[in-house]
């Protein structure tokens, strides 16, 4: 048995079946879960989970360390350490893109709000279903589709409209806000590839040349939608201690039918 059958193992036997939802209907030799109890709340199976906790198993996918950890409810720290052991630690020089078992949980909640989760290079990495239904389904989006920047710039998104100002605005952060993550992250490739596919448009261009360095934080846009119509909202972006994943909201702008629209839309 290695280090991650040894913690599976253990975090198998302390879990109580009945916080995940399973009945006590026969005698258990031991308090927490049978093997297959926890291979069917990861959706894997039960010889999988036997040869993880005995050492025989490749390293899991990322994929299934996630299962595994929400099966397990294990705390962020601890699915953290769940993706060390199986050699998903983030590099130090590599924009994180791991979301939080908790933070799943914060925008799945926000549902009367669009919300998106993206990483520090603006790449749309979740999103809950008011945020599909007001902008789009991004399911089936390339990753290219899916970066708030490329977005922006190529103006893929035909059902966001802004103002010059708001436009400028918006354009301008994002910009001092992707120069912030150039320099934190230096040695990125998929940073570097992105500065150099942008540094074709003029308007990119002419604001990556001014080196403005600062946080996006707020912006706001009019979402149309084919059903309900013009959508006003402000957005406010949070972004996270230690992995700088941005959680973007997107409110109703007070005074206006916005609030009615999301309610129908939802």
């Amino acid at each position: 048995m290695n280090d991650l059958g040894a913690v599976l193992r253990a975090w198998r036997d302390r879990t109580d079946p009945a916080a995940v939802g399973l009945t006590n209907a026969s005698p258990r030799r031991v308090a927490g879960l049978r093997r297959g109890e926890l291979a069917a709340l990861a959706g894997i199976s039960t010889e999988y989970v036997a040869r993880l906790e005995q050492g025989r198993a490749a390293t899991p996918s990322a994929q299934v360390c996630a299962s595994l950890a929400r099966a397990l409810r294990l705390s962020d720290d601890e699915e953290a350490h769940l993706m060390r052991l199986a050699g998903f630690a983030a590099a130090p020089d590599r924009i994180p893109r791991l979301i939080p078992d908790s933070l799943h949980r914060l925008v799945g909640h926000l549902g009367d709000t669009p919300a998106a989760v993206y990483d520090a290079g603006w790449r749309l990495l979740h999103w809950n279903r008011l945020f599909a239904a007001v902008f789009g389904d991004p399911a089936g989006a390339t990753a290219d589709e899916r970066n708030a920047l490329i977005v922006q710039f190529e103006s893929r998104n035909p059902r966001v409209r802004q103002t010059d100002a708001e436009r400028a605005y918006f354009e301008q952060s994002l910009v001092a806000d992707l120069r912030a993550t150039s320099a934190r992250y230096p040695n990125d490739p998929d940073v570097a590839a992105l500065v150099a596919r942008m540094a074709g448009n003029d308007r990119f261009r002419r604001l990556w040349d001014l080196r403005a360095v600062a946080s996006h934080e707020s912006a706001h846009k009019t979402a149309v939608h084919p059903d309900v119509g013009a959508i006003p909202l402000d957005t406010c972006v949070l972004t996270t201690q230690n992995t700088d994943l941005r959680v973007v909201v997107l409110t109703p702008r007070p005074d206006t039918t916005a609030r009615e629209k999301l309610d129908r839309l939802s």
